[in-house]
């Protein structure tokens, strides 16, 4: 039996969610596979893509609602592959799918099962910023934007009492408490893996005051204080709600001696930051602490350039592993070698960590289950004796964005272009 026409896509950032329209537009059918609650990825945590500072939602949503509308694309939420079998052209791809407990169809994304809800939680999407209830959607502007239920935090599903209140405040019967969690078996001719990234947990970083300092946060945690999407809706205040600071320090390259490699995005990511505080907060003094700078592409050098003339002071430390973050009279203290190695002060009311990307929580469960090598580093590693490949080390399974390596938005759409092309050209003879 031909198997050829399905392709199944394990991921769905902005890389597969791209390969998943461009396979569907060459004819292919695809499933999509994701394990979280909504699809696109972390693109969505950002306010503004760089060098253009263009809407990261407005770019997004688009393609998320043509997903979702594809007659040729099945999207699988809440859903892992857990097992593959067979090789190129033939692959069995067993998925686990985890009970929402919403109806998808019936639900109309009103919002009224939340509040009632007894239950409240950390919301690790918003970077645990804010809380969420049992049901959720992860943030506003969620795509699927019908909720799913933590059934371990629910006070029904997990035995601890007989609550329906989301059930009875909503009036299109969407509470399913009966769904039960699903095995999926399907064919198909091609995988590709775009699971993305995270980013280094700096928590165990002493001498950078992060878990201790509420004043320190990643780069990540930033994003969403200024996202209108976020827990903020834009309002850059610190963790209280309140106090909007008149100096921000952001520090370049955290985690890099522990990864070694470097992250490719982060400078520019710095300056993006550095640009908004800026435009936001006219009057806040602005520092970006750095070691190095990486400007991989052609347009943002002219980023940096123009937020180093105009919107941020650039400090050079000889040696980041010797800056010490402490709070003293009510400012956070940066403690850091200059150019001559002499010890610096630096008072500011906030700090910006911009820690390392790192594979994705999974990755080494990923790599097994498709039976695929990893670098070094613990990416997913492509066929290293071919310069720019997308092919792993199994025929028939490719790789796209970050699951490779830390990497921006443009190269991950590129590497889905490479990887459909390469899935596309396999599959031809099939």
């Amino acid at each position: 039996m031909d198997y050829s026409d399905n392709i199944a896509i394990i991921g769905s950032g902005i890389a597969g969610m791209e390969a998943s329209l461009m396979l569907s537009k060459a004819g292919k059918k695809v499933t999509l596979i994701e394990k979280l609650s909504l699809i696109g990825g972390k693109t969505i945590k950002n306010e503004e893509t760089f060098p253009s500072l263009d809407c990261s939602t407005c770019l997004v949503a688009p393609i998320q609602q043509e997903i979702l509308q594809d007659g040729n694309i099945n999207v699988h939420t809440v859903s892992e592959v857990s097992k593959i079998s067979g090789n190129a052209g033939n692959f069995k791809v067993e998925i686990n799918k985890k009970a929402r407990y919403v109806n998808l169809e019936a639900c109309l994304g009103c919002g009224a099962c939340y509040p009632v809800c007894p239950i409240s939680q950390m919301n690790e999407w918003e970077e645990n910023l804010t809380k969420k209830k049992a049901i959720y959607v992860p943030c506003s502007g969620s795509l699927p934007n019908v909720p799913v239920i933590d059934a371990d935090k629910c006070l029904n599903l997990s035995g601890q009492e007989d609550c329906k209140k989301c059930e009875e405040a909503c009036m299109f019967g969407a509470i399913d408490f009966t769904e039960k969690d699903e095995k999926i078996e399907l064919k198909a001719g091609a995988i590709l893996a775009a699971t993305g990234y995270d980013l280094l947990d700096v928590s165990s970083m002493e001498n950078l005051g992060y878990g201790e300092l509420l004043e320190v946060y990643t780069a990540m945690e930033f994003e969403r204080l200024f996202a209108e999407n976020g827990p903020t809706e834009g309002k850059l205040v610190m963790r209280d709600g309140e106090t909007i600071p008149s100096s921000v320090a952001i520090i370049h390259c955290v985690g890099r001696s522990e990864t070694n490699y470097c992250s490719n995005v982060c400078c520019t990511a710095s300056s993006k930051h550095a640009h908004f505080i800026h435009h936001k907060l006219a009057d806040a003094k602005v520092y970006n602490i750095y070691s190095d700078i990486c400007l991989p592409d052609k347009t943002y050098q002219k980023f940096h350039q123009d937020v180093k003339e105009n919107s941020s002071k650039f400090i050079y430390q000889s040696d980041k592993d010797k800056m010490k973050i402490t709070k003293k009279q009510g400012k956070i203290n940066i403690k850091y070698l200059d150019n001559k190695d002499e010890t610096q002060d630096l008072k500011v009311d906030m700090v910006i960590l911009a820690n390392a990307l790192i594979p994705a929580k999974g990755s080494d469960e990923l790599a097994k289950v498709l039976g695929v090598k990893q670098d070094r580093f613990g990416f997913i590693e492509a066929q290293p004796f071919r310069v720019g490949s997308v092919n792993t080390s199994k025929t028939g399974i490719f790789v796209a964005g970050c699951i490779e390596g830390p990497k921006d938005i443009q190269n991950s759409v590129i590497q889905s272009e490479a990887a459909v092309a390469g899935i596309l050209s396999l599959l031809k003879d099939k």
